[in-house]
């Protein structure tokens, strides 16, 4: 049975020592790498072997294609897994792995180009007979046709950047007054930020839940899902919180949320770790595909405590070419699990509060799991993403987790730096969120 002897991790923080504990579960040597910023990171602590590759700015670091290739190379890694961001969903990194005879752990280069384009996706998910939300082709139309047809969809609208993720890349648009200096503004944004500057536009759904479903494919053209991740405590576009099972969704919806996202799944061919996002419109009782990650997700500890799956183990056997080995009917869920994302962020202003930490406790006690990378006398760089912790509390139920799930946060101490920890507590605690009467506007209404 093919097996990897060592695996590099092209990624930092939480997430390369998360994938580090599964290679050395399954048996597999493993390679970080890091920034100079990353120096004293907790993952280069704990790999078997470590390299830098660059300087504290992601383009010359983490980023660097050939530079992570180079350690791969030098360290004699015969794959790279790459986590969540950075080169996570990158096709010409997958190809390049491709051609100096390295397996890149994630779906084949063909998902990569197709799902990472926003409006190519969503003409395959028509085609797999996914519900959608009918798009305008911003860079098709001239400015009257572009205005003709926002005005006959009806406003509020979205304009999305066809290369946009990780709630980067979109605007609510209010006013017809305001669509086309809007649209010049993303299309450069879009265009520095990813290198493309194709936009398309979509009827804004006012009240809707942002619900995903976690799927996981071999090569051997075995398809399973593992339920549902409800999502939708965001602000800008960005996740904050994350359950399962959703609270909003019955077992009609939620059954034909999944097998919707397994018709895409086969129709692309997909052999990897994957989630199918979705807008829940709460009024219509309806469901629209967003989007398809090709990638972990952050969130993933959610679906690994209510199934018992380690979903990182299962991503690397796939690249090794190893069958499934688990039924869908043998998937068993049980409870209902939170995941809270601590971030090192001034919490009036949200803005990232980077520093030295002076102590920290994390939580623990029954039902609790803490993601980190962090410890007492770490100094938090101001070159990356906010994002310290993630604390996933599983119990029996709903209401039972959300207590357990305000006890793991007051015994969280992170001293030295401002963090988001408090905003968890308003978050759990108000009176919307126990009685699941809210919306994706959540945050931006009630806390």
């Amino acid at each position: 049975m093919n097996k990897f002897k060592k695996v590099l991790i092209a990624n930092r923080g939480e997430i390369a020592i998360r994938i580090l504990r599964s290679c050395k579960e399954l048996g597999i040597e493993t390679v970080c790498v890091y920034s100079t910023a990353d120096e004293d990171s907790l993952h280069v602590k704990l790999a078997d072997e470590s390299v830098c590759i660059g300087p504290a700015k992601s383009t010359l670091s983490y980023l660097n294609m050939h530079a992570v290739l180079s350690a791969a190379r030098i360290t004699g890694a015969d794959a790279i897994h790459p986590g969540y961001g950075f080169l996570s969903e990158n096709y010409e990194f997958s190809e390049m792995c491709e051609q100096c005879g390295i397996t890149f752990i994630g779906p084949n280069i063909s998902c990569l180009k197709s799902m990472g384009d926003k409006i190519e996706s969503k003409k395959i998910a028509k085609d797999a007979d996914v519900p959608t939300l009918e798009p305008i082709y911003v860079n098709d139309l001239d400015d009257n046709d572009v205005t003709a047809a926002v005005k006959k969809m009806g406003l509020p609208v979205l304009i999305k950047a066809s290369a946009g993720g990780g709630g980067r890349g979109m605007k609510k648009i209010e006013e017809v007054n305001d669509l086309l200096s809007s649209i010049e503004l993303l299309k450069q944004e879009s265009q520095n930020a990813f290198g493309d500057d194709t936009l398309f536009i979509e009827k804004y759904v006012s009240n809707p839940r942002h619900i995903e479903i976690q799927i996981l494919a071999d090569k051997h053209g075995n398809i399973r899902h593992l339920g549902e991740r409800d999502c939708t405590i965001q602000r800008r576009f960005q996740k904050v919180l994350e359950e399962s099972p959703s609270p909003v969704i019955d077992d009609k919806t939620r059954d034909e949320m999944c097998q919707a996202s397994i018709r895409l799944s086969e129709k692309v061919k997909y052999d990897s770790a994957g989630t199918v996002e979705f807008l829940y419109d709460l009024d219509e009782k309806k469901f629209y595909f967003m989007e398809m990650n090709t990638r972990i997700q952050v969130e993933h500890p959610v679906t690994e405590q209510r199934c018992g799956i380690d979903l990182i183990a299962e991503q690397i056997k796939v690249a090794m070419n190893h069958k499934l080995q688990i039924e869908q009917k043998d998937i068993v869920f049980k409870g209902h699990v939170i995941e809270v994302r601590i971030n090192a962020e001034d919490p009036v202003t949200s803005r990232p509060s980077p520093g030295l930490i002076t102590h920290y406790h994390r939580p623990g006690g029954m039902g609790v799991r803490v993601d980190d990378f962090i410890y007492t006398g770490y100094g938090i760089p101001p070159f990356y993403d906010s994002m310290i912790s993630k604390i996933i509390i599983s119990a029996k139920n709903r209401e039972e987790c959300i207590t357990r799930a305000l006890r793991a946060l007051d015994e969280t101490v992170v001293g030295g730096i401002k963090t988001n920890i408090e905003l968890h507590k308003q978050i759990l605690s108000h009176e919307s969120f126990g009685k699941n009467s809210y919306n994706t506007n959540f945050l931006a209404e009630k806390c």
